[in-house]
């Protein structure tokens, strides 16, 4: 297989008609889909990136490796599936401190995620320009992740609320420079009253998403490259992880209040892909202070097939501990539900 312009084009064409498809056939229509409809599209999305990746499996490798970027975008759908996840625990944040609507959430979500794909485009081009030109940004990549790493852990066990997007500086600007409609107008995101063009709720709920999504990115590129420095593997990996996700974001349910561990299983994925990009630097090293700028080859390296076997491992863990705990006892996470009854008497962060 050879990724020139024309594959680039393809893909490309190809993400973006599956974003038109969803549009026209689910969003157009306000409604709040159905547990069968969002589980055949899950399945639907999920089934076809296992496809994709079989396809890469057989028809592009390396010497000596004939499935390696087969086996890296597997490693790496799994981890950005798993992180996209943990993103809908904040949408639902987003979506009750905005009280919006069911039927009406899915639009902000399938708008959010497109816009975020964009967003995430822009950094993959940025993150394989700046590891061209300099490999030892590896180790500011693994410092990095393992700083998040950190604070995803002792922020969950600190119980660190959420921030509140009303909250946002950005949102409060807007606000104050644009003016916005007192409630909901079907799902509209802006109305003309007056004479003047207003936004509503839902367009400045959207803007908390996108930007929120943008913020996710900043986790999430670095380590798809701690994984692959194939730019296509990573834009893929991001792609296949987003379509779907506002199907998953019904889907789940309640249930996302119930991984309670997730969290912490997210944190020490990032921290071993952290380390893993430390230990690339260090064999491609080129700083002058480290071994006088020559590449530690005796340094651990840790193959694509062991980082697989690592977060899959961590991810069942983190979820079957869940579960058994969630059995015995009622976890209370109000602020995370996605589906809830829109009272507008009863802001959501009083839940």
């Amino acid at each position: 297989m050879e990724v020139n312009a024309l594959t680039w084009i393809i893909t490309i064409a190809v993400i973006a008609g599956f974003f038109i498809f969803d549009f026209y056939s689910h969003v157009r229509t306000p409604h709040a889909p159905s547990m069968k409809e969002s589980g055949f599209w899950t399945l639907f999305y999920v089934l076809l990136s296992v496809a994709f990746g079989v396809f890469l499996w057989v028809t592009w490798g390396e010497p000596g490796d004939p499935h390696a970027h087969g086996m890296e975008f597997f490693s790496g759908y799994v981890t950005e599936k798993a992180l996209s996840v943990d993103n809908l625990f904040v949408f639902a944040l987003i979506m009750g401190s905005f009280k919006v609507p069911p039927k009406y959430q899915q639009k902000v979500l399938l708008i959010g995620i497109a816009l975020s794909l964009v967003f995430r485009g822009l950094f993959i081009a940025m993150g394989a320009a700046i590891i061209e030109a300099w490999s030892d940004v590896f180790y500011l990549f693994g410092l990095f992740l393992l700083i998040i790493a950190a604070k995803t852990v002792l922020d969950e066990a600190r119980d660190v609320p959420e921030t509140d997007p009303n909250d946002m500086k950005i949102i409060k600007f807007i606000r104050k420079v644009i003016p916005v409609s007192e409630g909901y107008e079907s799902d509209k995101l802006t109305l003309r009253r007056a004479g003047r063009i207003m936004l509503t709720p839902l367009a400045v709920c959207l803007v908390a998403i996108g930007l929120t999504d943008v913020m996710f990115a900043l986790d999430s590129i670095p380590a798809i490259y701690g994984i692959t420095q194939e730019p296509y593997i990573v834009f893929t990996t991001n792609a296949l992880s987003l379509l779907g996700l506002r199907q998953m974001y019904f889907l789940l349910g309640g249930l996302l209040e119930r991984l309670v561990y997730l969290p912490y299983g997210l944190g020490v994925i990032l921290a071993f892909i952290g380390v893993k990009m430390v230990l690339h630097a260090l064999h491609e090293n080129n700083l002058p202070f480290i071994n006088g700028g020559e590449g530690i080859h005796g340094a651990p390296d840790i193959s694509t097939s062991a980082s697989l076997l690592v977060i899959v491992s961590v991810l069942v863990i983190t979820v079957v501990a869940s579960l058994i705990k969630s059995r015995n006892a009622v976890v209370e996470r109000p602020e995370r539900h996605v589906l809830e009854d829109a009272r507008p008497e009863k802001p959501a962060h009083e839940d």
